[in-house]
């Protein structure tokens, strides 16, 4: 069974789905199966691999609106060999509204899960920048929780509310869920506070934060305009190796 990992933080704009992607394309480089979904209705992951959003026709709407939905129409390769996608659009903002009435309306993503995960290694869900019920469903139905954070002034701010989110979550909905790890981006080593807050955060969350460090990086910023992973857009950059690192720590960590 392949293991399902939540990309979260509640505030837009940490690198959720810049980690997605790039750790993401980096495990699949490193021989390992991924599957990535898309649950943010913005869909930005499922643009940021090149595909386009508007000539879709099955997304991760279908896998949540219909029950007896088989996942694998749903499935598409990305550039990167072992790195597939379950895109979102536009419909998935409607998905939240139309769950509310169903039987089961939390367990929902868990359940289409459950019908592909041996067939990966890892499935990562980038989730929306919200607390409604398209993240409740993505929490319900992982293993374990990818922190993002930045390595800006507001850092902390919302990170015990993400903390209790996931409690409520684990003592309701999901008894195994844990926090897989925190992940620093946008880390400036030129600046006081970039260092400020990688010790702050490195004091909350204690082992669970990475050593790997993701920087600054143009062409990181640049990669998803044109629908391509670090790896792939410049491999030799600053953000491709730092990936590539976190990619390495991340299986050390799971014994693998």
């Amino acid at each position: 069974m392949g293991k399902a990992i939540a990309i979260f933080n509640q505030k837009g704009g940490v690198g959720k789905t810049t980690t997605n992607i790039n750790l993401g394309a980096s495990l699949a480089q490193f021989g390992k199966k991924v599957l990535m979904l898309d649950i943010d209705p913005q869909g930005n992951t499922t643009s940021g691999v090149g595909v386009s959003k508007k000539d879709l026709t099955d997304t991760v709407y279908d896998l949540l609106i219909d029950k007896d939905y088989d996942p694998h129409r749903a499935i598409l390769h990305t550039g990167v060999n072992g790195l597939d996608l379950i895109p979102a659009n536009v419909d998935l903002a409607g998905a939240e509204v139309e769950l509310v009435a169903m039987d089961g309306r939390e367990k929902r993503l868990r359940d289409a899960i459950g019908k592909i995960s041996a067939e990966y290694d890892y499935i990562f869900i980038d989730c929306p920048p919200s607390l409604g019920l398209l993240t409740i469903n993505s929490l319900s139905a992982v293993q374990s929780v990818l922190i993002p954070i930045q390595c800006e002034f507001y850092a902390l701010e919302g990170v015990s509310q993400l903390v209790s989110t996931i409690e409520l979550v684990k003592n309701n909905l999901n008894p195994s869920l844990e926090i897989e790890g925190v992940v620093l981006s946008m880390f400036d080593g030129r600046t006081n506070l970039s260092i400020q807050v990688v010790q702050e955060v490195k004091k909350y969350f204690g082992s669970k934060v990475y050593s790997t460090v993701i920087p600054r990086n143009i062409r990181l910023a640049e990669a998803p305009g044109f629908g391509m992973a670090i790896t792939e857009y410049d491999p030799k950059s600053k953000g491709a190796i730092a990936y590539r690192e976190f990619a390495e720590e991340f299986l050390e960590r799971e014994g693998k």
